[in-house]
């Protein structure tokens, strides 16, 4: 049994391992605490268990490291973020943030983000192309697509100075997010929201095209499959 980083984390030793660990620091009122902060930590998405040897290439593989309850404490993204920054951790952390329309996922990074991070949000590519963040001629689809594309081969290829990426999108079929999050490298957050929840929100946003948007949602539901994600890890 050997593991590069990447392939670490989807294994069956460490979700194994993570399940045992939340359910070991759950505390009596249900909630898991930062353990640096003492904060709860409210949403599953926002839960990460931390290396506090941070895990590299060359240590991955030693188990008294990479599957040691006691080198692991569970913080929150943004205390996360907040250590590998003042540890100067070296390598570039991607994260694959999806959900329904409406769910949160832009709001979600904007609130957790470093000032060096990536955003790869087609909203803000729509924006720049067309002034409005949700007007989306199909004439010019192409051209946001292609400007999505070259800044994920950025980050595929590590190209540029930044610490973290975050990628935003719907992603609602499994084998498409999972392969993605495979060719890049990156670690899935499901930011989850009810179909209730998206219209709600929908009714009471003056931005969106109420028609549009409501097709947009119940169509990402319909998609939805059960496969599962991969919660974020370090």
């Amino acid at each position: 049994m050997s593991f590069t980083l990447d392939t670490f984390y989807r294994s069956k030793e460490w979700e194994q391992l993570r399940r045992v660990i939340i359910a070991e620091r759950t505390k009596p009122d249900g909630f898991i605490y930062d353990e640096e902060t003492g904060k709860p930590i409210v949403n599953a998405y926002d839960l990460i268990l931390h290396h506090k040897v941070f895990l590299t290439e060359e240590n991955v593989n030693d188990f008294e490291i990479s599957l040691n309850p006691a080198n692991i404490e569970v913080v929150s993204h943004k205390t996360h973020n907040f250590i590998h920054d003042r540890l100067g951790a070296s390598r570039k952390e991607i994260f694959l943030v999806y959900g329904p329309p409406l769910a949160g996922k832009t709001t979600w990074v904007r609130e957790n983000k470093g000032p060096n991070d990536l955003v790869v949000d087609i909203d803000s590519l729509w924006e720049a192309i067309t002034g409005k963040r949700y007007v989306k001629p199909w004439k010019l689809r192409s051209i946001a697509f292609r400007m999505r594309d070259d800044l994920l081969d950025a980050i595929k290829f590590r190209f540029g100075k930044w610490s973290s990426a975050y990628i935003i999108g719907g992603y609602a079929s499994a084998g498409e997010r999972e392969r993605l999050a495979q060719e890049l490298g990156a670690r899935l957050v499901f930011i989850e929201a009810t179909q209730d929840e998206c219209l709600t929100r929908l009714a009471n946003d003056t931005e969106r095209d109420a028609e549009e948007w409501s097709k947009y949602i119940f169509d990402w539901f319909d998609l939805y499959g059960t496969g599962g994600h991969y919660d974020i890890t370090d």
